[in-house]
């Protein structure tokens, strides 16, 4: 954009708002000069948090960290009350746990110990605070605690300071104490992150996935990549069947399904009372659950019994799909008509192979791919309470307003999965709908189709749901990355020849410059600075693999946050982390557990630098105050007519 389009964008930008008092002007232009002597934000990059809420919490809470140097170096630096030492793994747990925390310590130590720790807590929201701007603390205080800025913010003076403390031990005598270590500990959190990057994947594996979105939307400042889980749990929100049978098949598999009865109200019970009686004589011996921790020997059997009855479900609904949907290429996927009742065989691939399952007491040989009717009342009533769940349309919500396929920043390319490629490089071509896509150009198509799901009418809604379905296993889906989605062989195939679900070749050249230079290319971004950030695939530390390809041109940050995927990774989740200091990768050690934490337990990570900063970047050291330029240019011109 030439200097004169830039001015002339600028003024109508002004003209909006009405500007016209000269004061007002002059302080905008200030300000905004002004503001790229700030240091850059502190950004958290997270991604495959699959349900494991407490270890996400925590990070998320401390900063990665961040919240423990601030505590160390309060104590370091004294206080002025009496007594002993303050212990530093109590103060970090007040801050990270405020409310559990404040009752065990005035419990166990008293008002006087409590009253020292929320000095402390203030000298720790001050040193959190010095490097903002007023406004920004301002923001950030929680509602009615508006009279924290004079505590936190105020210049510490020997005029002042009795003052100060006054209004800290008055909330004590007033019996508010423990409501003042909540605002204080909220505001530490929000000022030690100022953004959260969700690069994918909060449903599924994990026990916890709605406490997951419920403290991210409480969160200030928060984007998210959608993964290939929370675009399944999407389309389960919409009411398309194909999504809604595999999010309850997979809950079933991991002995989760309390997260749809508990946490999202969905009633379970016609499925249970169908599986029960359906498959009462099954001993569904390919049907085992991944983990049955908590459940009696009744409710797990229930769970293998509602797990095949979904899963034959599934198969059902989506031969339904690929018939609708001819052009997403995905009729080798059928396969219940490819059984052999008598040898007890399936032709897959042209080759065939043993069934280790070969009870089918659903199934219609005459038509497989037709739904029992007991089968059709159980999707029927199960789509149908999907979308009447009021807390998951507000999650889901939440998801389609803060998030998006991918998002590019500061020579960031975030995306869950991988942008598809052939196997020499090139971007992938890929048919929707009659029209080819790759690239950039497939990923503003598919994100136009999950929107289009939710807030279109007629055909292009029909599309949008089966484009969510498509993009949980589709072989040109950008979120799904493999040449098949085997749920069929995973369940019923000993053979792992039949299993083998092929990575698109993206995996392959992630240290391939030409390859990274074309896909940077496509996006319009230099191929020399920008970097991608991707999940979906766990890193397998433990045997060697790096996080880090191409010298840090790609950061796989799938670091194994769900326990299912910690023997694969070797640890317990990544966080990238980007500060003033410059790029790091934390890799982070496992949680016992939220009780722990309360009592002191925290996450060291090993940090590892990925970029190097000689000296602390300021905000005028990044494109987001040349993206301001517009704006200045016109305040510029608004003041020197009006000089």
């Amino acid at each position: 954009m030439d200097k004169q389009a830039m001015v002339e964008q600028g003024w109508r930008e002004l003209a909006a708002e009405g500007r016209e008092n000269r004061a007002e002007t002059l302080e905008a232009c200030v300000e905004l000069l002004a503001q790229g002597a700030l240091l850059v934000d502190t950004e958290l990059f997270m991604s495959d948090i699959h349900g494991e809420y407490n270890a996400f919490s925590h990070v998320l809470r401390g900063g990665s960290g961040a919240v423990r140097a601030l505590v160390e170096k309060a104590l370091a630096e004294g206080e002025r009350a009496e007594g002993e030492p303050l212990d530093g793994d109590t103060l970090r747990s007040l801050i990270l746990y405020p409310r559990e925390k404040w009752a065990a310590l005035a419990a166990d130590e008293g008002a006087e110990a409590t009253a020292r720790y929320l000095r402390a807590m203030v000298a720790v929201a001050r040193l959190a605070a010095a490097r903002y701007p007023l406004y920004r603390v301002r923001a950030l205080l929680p509602e009615g605690f508006g009279i924290l800025e004079e505590v936190v913010c105020a210049q510490a003076t020997e005029e002042n300071y009795w003052y100060r403390w006054e209004i800290v031990e008055e909330y004590g005598k007033l019996g508010a104490g423990a409501d003042l270590a909540c605002a204080l500990g909220t505001l530490i959190q929000h000022l030690v992150v100022n953004r959260l990057h969700l690069v994918g994947d909060v449903f599924d594996r994990g026990p916890a996935p709605d406490l997951i979105m419920e403290e991210v939307m409480a969160f200030p400042n928060v984007d998210v990549q959608w993964g290939n889980h929370d675009i399944l749990w999407m389309g389960a929100a919409a009411g398309q069947p194909g999504s809604v049978a595999n999010v309850v098949r997979i809950c079933a598999r991991y002995g989760n399904l309390s997260i749809l009865e508990d946490a999202y109200g969905i009633n379970l019970r016609p499925l249970a009372a169908f599986a029960a009686q359906a498959y009462a004589e099954d001993p569904c011996v390919a049907f085992g659950l991944k983990d049955r921790t908590g459940l009696t020997d009744a409710e797990a059997e229930l769970a293998v019994k509602i797990q095949k009855a979904m899963a034959l479900i599934q198969f059902k609904v989506e031969a339904a799909l690929i018939a609708a949907n001819p052009g997403f290429g995905l009729d080798d996927r059928n396969l219940l008509h490819r059984i052999d009742r008598e040898r007890g065989t399936v032709v897959v691939d042209g080759v065939e192979y043993e069934l280790v399952d070969t009870v089918f007491p659903t199934v219609d040989w005459d038509d497989p791919y037709a739904l029992t009717p007991g089968e059709q009342a159980v999707i029927g009533h199960l789509c149908a309470a999907f979308q009447r769940s009021e807390k998951l349309q507000r999650h889901v919500r939440f998801l389609l307003d803060h998030g998006s396929l991918y998002r590019e920043d500061e020579g960031i390319l975030a995306l869950h999965a991988c942008v598809p490629l052939n196997p020499d490089g090139s971007l992938m071509e890929v048919e929707l709908f009659g029209e080819t896509y790759r690239g950039k150009s497939l990923y503003d198509k598919v994100d136009r189709c999950v929107r289009e799901a939710f807030d279109a009418e007629g055909e292009a809604r029909r599309q949008g749901l089966d484009m969510l379905w498509y993009l949980w296993l589709g072989p040109g889906s950008p979120l799904f990355a493999k040449s098949k989605m085997a749920t069929f062989e995973l369940y019923l195939i000993a053979d792992k020849v039949a299993r083998k679900e092929e990575k698109n070749a993206f995996y392959r050249l992630l240290d391939d410059e030409d390859a990274l230079d074309g896909i940077f290319r496509d996006f319009g971004m230099n191929p020399c600075t920008s970097r991608i950030v991707c999940g979906h695939v766990p890193v397998k530390v433990k045997d060697g693999e790096d996080p880090v390809k191409a010298g840090g041109r790609v950061i796989c940050i799938d670091g194994g946050w769900s326990a299912a995927y910690q023997k694969t990774t070797g640890l317990a989740g990544f966080t990238l982390v980007s500060c003033a200091q410059g790029l790091f990768l934390d890799a982070n050690e496992p949680l016992a557990s939220r009780e722990a934490a309360v009592a002191g337990a925290d996450i060291v990570a090993e940090r590892r630098e990925i970029l190097g900063c000689r000296r602390l970047q300021a905000l005028s050291d990044t494109n987001k105050i040349e993206s301001q330029e517009a704006r200045i240019a016109a305040l510029r011109e608004l003041l020197e007519g009006r000089a």
